[in-house]
Parts: structure tokens; C-alpha cells; sequence
């Protein structure tokens, strides 16, 4: 017996990717519903490579009821609609938007890190999924927060534009083909050109000076791996289709050697480590897309600190940083609490 899941926001990058997922990991469904938006009711969409095409569903008109997971890929607006009265039919909500990330009563989940944590999501019925920076960068400093306690984390970002959606994905190739013909480039998503140009600003800013992506990254960090650890972010998009990179300035209590943490790393979950000291020794977003593992390369010790490491880090964010991580939440679910399949 499998199964009832919801995928809602489905005619989305996100909501594609998961419903890719869902059949590609063989998740097992009874069945399966794609739910959108009323503009997208009547469209149809894959489920995976399976060849079933599923007709959406307009949420405004879907009842919960008698449906296992719902896996909301729709942004906080809905997510604020409608995953209460989901929770509220017994269904349980695994929302990727930022809305419930920092709602004590409601777990947020990476499970190669926190996997304990779902075990306090019958308060709300919901389970939050992290920021996609957040999600591949933490499952990177586990394994050596476990061995050597990290005290701090200084982390610049390189986020691609699927990151802000397929607006954004459309934005970058639009103003690249205009660079190209020469015709006039529109800023549209952005708040700068973004083709073959890096932009120092993803969401809104706040009085800090900082921005809401570099916010999420700090308190997300810390509800997820350690209160106590030190978080500084700067979030920057870049002109790359997709796959999210990071730059990561780690300071620890404890000594830890660059060697230690390649062995730490090697055997750690979700991790891929391609550290090779040479060309093309390393990876890069174009050869983690269509991958769920978190790459780590470029490990080294940084001698300006006391037991500091530097290492580089990049995952396809519309699978780790999203998709993949709320159906690994699913099966986490699965396995713990609502044993069915």
C-alpha cells in the first residue's frame, strides 16, 4: 500500500523537478495529483519518465482529504492559503517557500543533517524545506561540524537565475540572445542586466544592509545545524542556467587538517567530494545539473585563522536546494511516522 501524494505548484520548475523525482526514486504512490494555479487547470505534465501525463488540478476547488503528503512548491502566498487547511485535513504539508521556515512549532529538514527533528512536525502538520543555499551548504559542514565544531562560516554565493524561477531562466537567455544580435537588452526580473554581469543582491533588502537570501542562510544555518555557530553571508546571482555554487570560510574549536576533512567528506551523506590539486580537478554547476549530491572541491586550510578551512561547494539547487530535498523529507516521513509502501 502506497501513498496519496499532492504536488502543488506543479506546472512550476520546482514542482516538474518533483514530480521528476517522485518516479524517478520510485516514492510509492497510490496516486499522484498536480495541482496549479487557476490559469493552469486542464494542463498537463509528466510524471517523470514514466509517460503518464497528469491533468492539474485548480487548488482553489481541491479538497485534502484522504491525501497522504502534499509537497508545495508555490511560493509563500498559497503556501499561506492553503497548506493550513491541507494540514487541517490530515494531510501533511512539505513546503518549500520561506513561510514556515522559522516557525518554532514547525521542523525545517535537510535529513543527511536533522533528520531527528521531523519527529516534532504533528505540532503544525507542516515541514518546511530550507532556502536552496542553505540546504546544500549545511549538508556540506555536518559531517565537519560533528568532527571539530565549527565556530564560524563566512559563505559568498554564486546562485543561478533558476533560483528566481523560469522568469529568471527566461530573462538570461533573452538578454543574451539581445548582446548577441545586438538588439536592446530589457531588465525585467532583475534589478540589473544580468546576462554576462554578476549581480550582489537576491531579494529584498533589509536595514542591516543585508539581503533576505543572506538573512535566510544565517538563521536557517543555525535552527538546522547549531544555534551557536556564527553565520556571514553575501549572496550574488550569476549568469548560470542553473546549479548553485558557494565559497565556504570555515573556523573551528577543535584542529582539523585539510586532509582530515577530504576523509570526513568522502564518507559523508549526500556528499561528493571531487578535490583533484589540478585542471579541472573540481566541480562546477554545469556537471552537477540533473545530480542530487552536494559537490565539495577545493578543500584547503586557511592559515589566516586558528583551525580554519576553505572549501568549495555546488549542487543543482532546483534538486537539492529544492526538489529532491522535500521528497528525501517524504520518504524521511515514510520510514518514521507514517509507515505505508
Amino acid at each position: 500500500m502506497g501513498y496519496r501524494v499532492v504536488v502543488v505548484g506543479a506546472t512550476g520548475n520546482v514542482g516538474r523537478e518533483m514530480l521528476a523525482i517522485l518516479a524517478e526514486r520510485e516514492f510509492p504512490c497510490d496516486e499522484v495529483a498536480a495541482v496549479a494555479s487557476s490559469r493552469s487547470t486542464g494542463m498537463e505534465v509528466e510524471f517523470g519518465d514514466t509517460g503518464k501525463m497528469l491533468k492539474c488540478r485548480n487548488i482553489e476547488h481541491f479538497d485534502f482529504t484522504g491525501w497522504d503528503i502534499a509537497l508545495f512548491a508555490a511560493g509563500s502566498g498559497p503556501a499561506k492559503e492553503y497548506a493550513p487547511k491541507a494540514a487541517a485535513a490530515g494531510c501533511v504539508v512539505i513546503d518549500n517557500s520561506s513561510l514556515y521556515r522559522m516557525d518554532p512549532d514547525v521542523p525545517l529538514i535537510v535529513p543527511e543533517v536533522n533528520p531527528d527533528a521531523i519527529d516534532d512536525y504533528k505540532k503544525r502538520n507542516i515541514i518546511a524545506n530550507p532556502n536552496c543555499s542553505t540546504a546544500q551548504m549545511v549538508v556540506a559542514l555536518k559531517p565537519l561540524h560533528d568532527a571539530a565544531k565549527i565556530k564560524r562560516v563566512v559563505v559568498s554565493t554564486y546562485q543561478s537565475v533558476s533560483g528566481a524561477g523560469k522568469v529568471g531562466m527566461d530573462e538570461l537567455f533573452g538578454q543574451s540572445r539581445a548582446i548577441f544580435v545586438g538588439d536592446q537588452v530589457e531588465v525585467t526580473k532583475f534589478t540589473k542586466q544580468i546576462a554576462f554581469n554578476v549581480i550582489p543582491h537576491i531579494d529584498v533588502f533589509l536595514e542591516d544592509g543585508s539581503t533576505k537570501e543572506e538573512w535566510k542562510m544565517v538563521v536557517e544555518t543555525k535552527k538546522i545545524l547549531d544555534p551557536k555557530i556564527k553565520v556571514t553571508a553575501t549572496c550574488v546571482r550569476v549568469p548560470v542556467f542553473v546549479g548553485h555554487s558557494e565559497a565556504i570560510n570555515l573556523e573551528f574549536e577543535n584542529e582539523i587538517t585539510a586532509e582530515q576533512a577530504q576523509d570526513i567528506l568522502r564518507e559523508a551523506p549526500g556528499v561528493m567530494l571531487v578535490d583533484k590539486r589540478e585542471d579541472g580537478g573540481y566541480v562546477t554547476p554545469v556537471e552537477c545539473v540533473g545530480d542530487g549530491a552536494t559537490y565539495i572541491s577545493r578543500v584547503r586550510e586557511d592559515s589566516t585563522v586558528d583551525n580554519g578551512l576553505t572549501l568549495w561547494c555546488v549542487s543543482d539547487n532546483l534538486r537539492k536546494g529544492a526538489a529532491l530535498n522535500a521528497v528525501q523529507i517524504a520518504e524521511l516521513l515514510g520510514r518514521r511516522h507514517l509507515k505505508k509502501g
